[in-house]
């Protein structure tokens, strides 16, 4: 971002996950330092990025994957956010009480503090993206919160189809709108993935241009069980040019 001679470099994180939670979280901990050593002052992780996409399947067994917000991960970033002097946004499940679950994006001020989260309001329910029979929808409002670099707004995945979501977050003061994501296809439609994707794509730069923010886009990438994740993480200037993608 520029604006009275300031530059804000943001960093976006794109990674494969496993299995094993602990690997994920100290692979994501090692590209947020990475990141921020390159000067990135907002930090950006992709959606659910603890454990593999879990929501190909309706498995009541992996709601214990959810957390407390806050909790352990939010308690971890925090004292990074905090040793780094950089904002992280670490969407997270969220275990809000018991059978009331969340996928929720915790924003971290660089002082450690909680800036704000915002809970996903479009929730979809399609072959492999079975997300409705783990989370609720949000009920945290379309807001942005001021952090030491400017104000954040967040949403998350399939919010991205809705412009009223971003007109509402950037009415909020929103300068940096954020996209964790996880997105992908199946091989059935592979024929359609390069389409989709631009799609994707278009609809972001889209926001970014009606709405004079910036825009900023972290999906995840590699092959999760029948999904194949796209990558493409991307950030665009509020004429929706591209300023950087993965």
């Amino acid at each position: 971002m520029t604006g009275n001679a300031q530059i804000i470099r943001i960093g976006l994180v794109q990674m494969s996950c496993t299995d094993d939670i602990a690997r994920n979280m100290e692979t994501a901990v090692g590209r947020i330092r990475e990141a921020a050593g390159k000067g990135a002052r907002i930090v950006c992780l992709q959606e659910l990025y603890r454990s593999r996409y879990f929501c190909q399947t309706e498995d009541a067994e992996l709601f214990s994957l959810a957390e407390t917000v806050p909790g352990p991960s939010v308690e971890k970033l925090s004292a990074l956010a905090r040793e780094l002097g950089v904002v992280i946004v670490a969407p997270l499940f969220e275990k809000r009480a018991e059978g009331i679950y969340h996928n929720t994006a915790v924003v971290v001020d660089a002082d450690g503090s909680v800036a704000g989260k915002y809970r996903k309001m479009h929730i979809p329910d399609d072959p492999c993206f079975y997300e409705k029979f783990y989370f609720t929808p949000g009920d945290t409002g379309f807001r942005s919160f001021p952090t030491r670099y400017g104000r954040v707004g967040v949403l998350i995945c399939w919010d991205q189809w809705f412009p009223e979501a971003a007109r509402l977050t950037a009415l909020s003061g929103a300068q940096f709108l954020f996209y964790p994501t996880a997105i992908g296809y199946q091989d059935r439609d592979a024929g359609e993935a390069e389409k989709q994707a631009d799609a994707w794509e278009t609809i972001q730069k889209s926001h970014a241009i009606a709405n004079g923010v910036f825009v900023a886009v972290a999906n995840r990438v590699g092959r999760e069980g029948a999904l194949r994740f796209w990558g493409r993480s991307f950030a665009c200037d509020p004429l929706g040019e591209v300023l950087a993608s993965a």
